[in-house]
């Protein structure tokens, strides 16, 4: 294989496979017929708030959050019950009289039946917790989960955006390296049709035809790598925006790049802490752990509880229900619940919370160094990226010029086949080099903002 065929067989594809699914290549000519969604960066990332799964999944478990306050609400509100109870006395309770009594005076013990064949009885009970140490901090673990799922949402919204912006960029990215093989494609074939003619007037040996010739064999499987690669990347994109895979979408937007204020840049930076998700989560999932240590704590503590009960109860076989007499008892009371020992369960416990606040402690401290280098990394890589840029903003001028000089020294019988060849594979490299250096350029910037925890 030629030295260019490998290179552009090599520049493009780490990137498809890095963050592409596996799925089949379309054509993109049906990308532009009637009923194509248009989408710009924009667009594409509004869609994929209102419909990407992984937003919805997080969406529902902020809603679940929301119940389990109301739940948590539960153990402070009085709770009231009715229960009621038929029993059928297949042999009926009896009652011993002792021998030897005014009323028994044999010297027999006596059984007498008593109640009836059918038995009911009807009772409702209302309990008022009055202090409590674990329903308040359950109040408050519960708020607290609320906002860990709500960052939790924020979050994942953030990494869609990061991603929809990355795979955006990747689009961009194969539609100019599709754009730099096809001139590149063009080139070749003109520069073929140029050595036949000059083949037919006897000005051209037959091993410069068949060197063209071969170079257009080539370059072809090229360009239609390229445009494989980019079916594949708006397909990866579709699938992030919950577009249907058969839905042609045509994308709208400039492969150019904005260089980021110094002076935002300084100010993201200094407030990452408080603004990455990631950190906010495990800080929330912190202050989680300290509350359940206090939940833990609750058990040396007595619960006092507000007692009430109201029953009803009757025996009667006449089945005449309004005619039965009903036996009503009502009672209240307080029950005071004091723990003593629990064979130091209580205690093993509250150890247990305490070493799981510190490991998330830890935890979080890892992850802000974490940040840190993350941080620091993105800024690296887009000064690198920018640098490229510059100087491959030159190499494509020059590269133009190389190949307009070496297709003149050819046609005029001076220059060789070798160094056109060589001019177009140059010139086709630089403009692929120009576009990775935007894209590298424009996905470090993607990971910068997600890093301080810009969404916008």
């Amino acid at each position: 294989m030629k030295p260019g065929a490998k290179f552009f067989i090599t520049i493009f594809t780490p990137f498809v496979l890095c963050i592409l699914p596996s799925v089949s290549a379309v054509g993109q000519e049906s990308a532009r017929s009637q009923g194509s969604v248009v989408l710009t960066l924009d667009k594409a990332i509004s869609l994929a708030l209102q419909q990407n799964r992984d937003v919805l999944i997080a969406e529902q478990d902020r809603f679940k959050a929301d119940a389990q306050v109301g739940e948590a609400w539960a153990g402070a509100l009085p709770q009231l019950s009715i229960s009621g109870v038929y029993t059928r006395n297949i042999q009926k309770p009896v009652l011993f009289i002792p021998p030897n009594n005014p009323i028994n005076p044999t010297d027999k013990t006596m059984a007498f039946e008593i109640g009836s064949t059918n038995a009911y009885a009807m009772s409702a009970s209302l309990t008022q917790p009055l202090f409590s140490r674990r329903i308040g901090v359950a109040l408050q673990i519960a708020n607290t989960y609320r906002e860990f799922m709500e960052q939790s949402y924020q979050s994942v919204s953030q990494a869609v955006i990061r991603d929809v912006r990355k795979s955006f960029y990747l689009v961009l990215l194969a539609q100019k390296l599709v754009e730099a093989n096809r001139q590149g494609l063009d080139v070749v074939k003109a520069n073929v049709e140029n050595v036949r003619a000059q083949y037919r007037n006897g000005t051209a040996a037959e091993f410069d035809l068949l060197r063209a010739e071969v170079q257009l064999a080539n370059t072809e499987p090229l360009l239609i790598s390229a445009e494989n690669n980019l079916a594949l990347a708006i397909n990866a994109l579709k699938n992030l925006v919950a577009i249907p895979i058969e839905q042609d979408v045509v994308l709208q937007g400039d492969f150019t790049f904005e260089e980021l204020p110094e002076t935002a840049m300084i100010e993201a930076r200094r407030n990452a802490l408080t603004t990455n998700p990631l950190v906010l989560q495990l800080s929330l999932q912190e202050s989680l752990l300290e509350k359940n240590i206090r939940i833990e704590q609750a058990g040396y503590f007595p619960t006092l509880n507000l007692v009430g009960g109201y029953s009803w109860q009757a025996q009667d076989n006449t089945f005449q229900f309004n005619n039965y007499l009903w036996a009503k008892m009502l009672n209240v009371g307080l029950t005071l619940s004091f723990p003593i020992f629990d064979g130091l369960k209580t205690s093993n416990r509250v150890q247990q919370a305490e070493i799981e606040k510190e490991k998330i402690y830890y935890t979080r401290m890892k992850a802000e160094e974490g940040l840190k280098i993350q941080i620091q990394s993105a800024e690296l890589k887009m000064a690198e990226a920018k640098k490229r840029i510059s100087g491959q903003e030159k190499n494509i001028d020059q590269a133009q010029k190389a190949v307009s000089i070496a297709q003149t020294r050819f046609n005029s019988g001076v220059g060789t086949q070798l160094e056109l060849l060589d001019a177009q594979v140059a010139m086709t490299r630089a403009q692929t080099n120009y576009a990775q250096a935007i894209y590298d350029y424009l996905v470090a910037k993607a990971e910068w903002q997600y890093a301080v925890g810009i969404s916008q």
